[in-house]
């Protein structure tokens, strides 16, 4: 393989030889579309000669093509607030567009590719550019998941069911109202997810070292973000005080803590669906979730709750992800966020994940879940369940005393109520049908 990175890529890779994943594919590609607005606002304002920004045009169009990711080896884990990376796709440019114009100009990673800009404020703004198009990818997969919830809802709307609290015998309920809860739990996430995006679209770019723009032209800054705007198809836009988002990124952790929001409520959702799937003869066994494969090695016949485990394991990893960013965005010192490396690994996994994993949880359980109308059923009627709807009728006290005689003779609330004369079967069911859900 041909290497055309330079020699601070080479110091980098002696520098951090981790066993860490490598800068993630998705920052690179942003950095290099940054670059390439930058190569056309950097001509228009009259710092770079016509041949040099065509020529880094050309490198960075090959780039976005794919199939360069060899170039781009340094680890995830760097010191520096990523500099290493960065000069990773800056000395790549220069070198190949130095090829392009067949060495008749030397294309300088500093002088050309990074003309009016610098690490502190291309790194940030690569982040945000990956991400708004990571969330956009994400919020389809919710909207799908949160369509199947209701889809499932309207299915099992009629299949009345034991609710419970605190895991114990509450009031009667549906089977499509509890999924048509999930549906609104989840879909309230997508209103995060788009607040998310609205931070995404703010940028430091132009704002050079520090947020004061030191060698940037009024110019070149103009014209950066209406070039960039152009090659993503989507809106950003200068920051009113490019210091402070350059000194502080808190942005990111808004955008961690949404998708950690988001997989709190979907492991809920998971732990939820495992409970009512426990079984087949020792659980409780009211929904059915589609066999995926077998559950154990030596017990036969074993199905297990596969994906909704793996949403759960989603949560565990999402929320260390979140702690991490947490404490990389605390660790910003005076004018700078130094460690955004672990910032930018950790956010574009738990997108990325995120969204896998609810597309898979989509597709092949919730899709696929049945109900088990006898179980549902059987729980209602054998449960203390219909206790709180005889409360008007018989008030608090006589039914707590039913509720226990239910539980001690293993009878059912309607065969003590209705065999010891306190209410006749046909009220008992009048009252049952008219206050259940």
């Amino acid at each position: 393989m041909k290497i055309y990175y330079g020699e601070e890529t080479k110091k980098a890779l002696k520098n951090f030889p981790f066993s860490t994943s490598k800068t993630r594919m998705e920052f690179i590609l942003a950095m290099v579309q940054i670059k390439k607005a930058a190569a056309i606002a950097n001509y228009l304002a009259g710092n770079l000669e016509k041949e040099v920004q065509n020529a880094i045009v050309k490198v960075c169009d090959e780039i976005l093509k794919g199939g360069q990711g060899e170039q781009f080896p340094l680890s995830s884990l760097q010191g520096g607030a990523g500099t290493a990376s960065h000069m990773n796709v800056n000395e790549l440019i220069a070198n190949q567009a130095t090829l392009i114009l067949k060495n008749k100009i030397e294309v300088h990673p500093n002088n050309h590719v990074n003309c009016g800009q610098s690490t502190n404020d291309v790194n940030p703004s690569a982040l945000k550019v990956s991400t708004l198009f990571l969330l956009e990818n994400l919020d389809s997969k919710l909207a799908s998941l949160v369509q199947s919830f209701k889809t499932k809802a309207k299915e099992f709307k009629n299949i009345n069911k034991l609710a419970r609290t605190h895991l114990q015998d509450a009031v009667p309920t549906t089977l499509g109202a509890e999924f048509l809860a999930a549906a609104d739990n989840l879909e309230r996430h997508r209103y995060q997810i788009k607040m998310a995006e609205g931070l995404c679209q703010i940028l430091n770019l132009g704002g050079t070292a520090i947020g004061n723009s030191i060698n940037a032209s009024p110019a070149y800054i103009r014209e950066v973000y209406k070039q960039l705007n152009k090659i993503t198809g989507k809106k950003f836009y200068k920051a009113k005080n490019m210091m402070s988002k350059t000194s502080g990124q808190v942005d990111f952790l808004i955008i961690s803590q949404a998708i950690t929001a988001l997989c709190v409520d979907l492991s809920k959702t998971a732990s939820d669906l495992r409970f009512m799937a426990s079984g087949p003869r020792g659980g409780v066994g009211e929904i059915i979730l589609p066999e995926l494969q077998k559950g154990s090695s030596i017990m036969p016949g074993k199905v297990n709750p596969v994906m909704p485990e793996t949403v759960n394991q989603l949560y565990y990893l999402v929320s260390g992800n979140n702690l991490s960013i947490e404490r990389a965005v605390e660790g910003a010192q005076m004018e700078l966020g130094v460690m955004l490396p672990v910032v930018v690994e950790k956010l574009i996994d738990s997108i990325k994940l995120t969204g896998e994993v609810i597309e898979q949880f989509d597709k092949l359980c919730i899709q696929g879940i049945k109900a088990d109308k006898e179980k549902c059923k059987s729980h209602l009627e054998n449960s203390t369940a219909y206790a709180t709807l005889l409360v008007p009728r018989l008030g608090y006290d006589l039914v707590s005393k039913i509720v226990k005689k239910s539980i001690y003779t293993n009878k059912t609330l309607r065969e003590i109520v209705v065999g010891e004369k306190y209410l006749p079967e046909s009220e008992f069911d009048k009252i049952i049908k008219s206050r259940s859900i």
